[in-house]
């Protein structure tokens, strides 16, 4: 299979909300429709869908109705990107690793209640890279 792009697509009430609050997130923009939104970054590329779902209702993490899939968005400054997060309007649902300890993740809810975490202290491409070359694949990371 040659893929062209891959997207995450997420189910809204309220897609203006959440894809608005994605592309904040991101630095992006919003491509939209009357039923479905892009999500583009500021290079261009097409990270996220968000689709209509008038009856949706958000997951209730970590125990209560099932998340349906969840974002790890993997970042260099953790304190800057999880005040950021907040001031965009994500609620908070696990913060207890610190900001400055050398690896974490944080929990939070976007606008429509999917989870997703912020983490740090995760490898970067260089690092992925040499890590998957000990591990006998070829592959390109990028």
């Amino acid at each position: 299979m040659e893929l062209i792009r891959h997207v995450v697509v997420l189910d809204a009430s309220d897609i203006g909300a959440e894809s608005e609050f994605w592309a904040a997130m991101l630095d992006g923009q919003v491509v939209a429709d009357d039923s479905f939104h892009c999500v583009i970054d500021s290079d261009g590329n097409w990270l996220l869908g968000v689709q209509h779902a008038p009856d949706h209702q958000p997951p209730e993490w970590p125990h209560g109705r099932a998340q349906q899939a969840h974002l790890d968005l993997h970042v260099i400054d953790a304190a800057a990107s999880t005040a950021r997060a907040i001031e965009l309007g994500a609620t908070p649902l696990r913060t207890d690793d610190d900001l400055e300890g050398r690896e974490g993740f944080h929990v939070f809810a976007d606008p429509a209640g999917h989870p997703f975490c912020i983490g740090w202290g995760h490898p970067d491409h260089d690092d992925l890279r040499r890590f998957l070359a000990t591990r006998g694949t070829t592959s390109d990371v990028e």
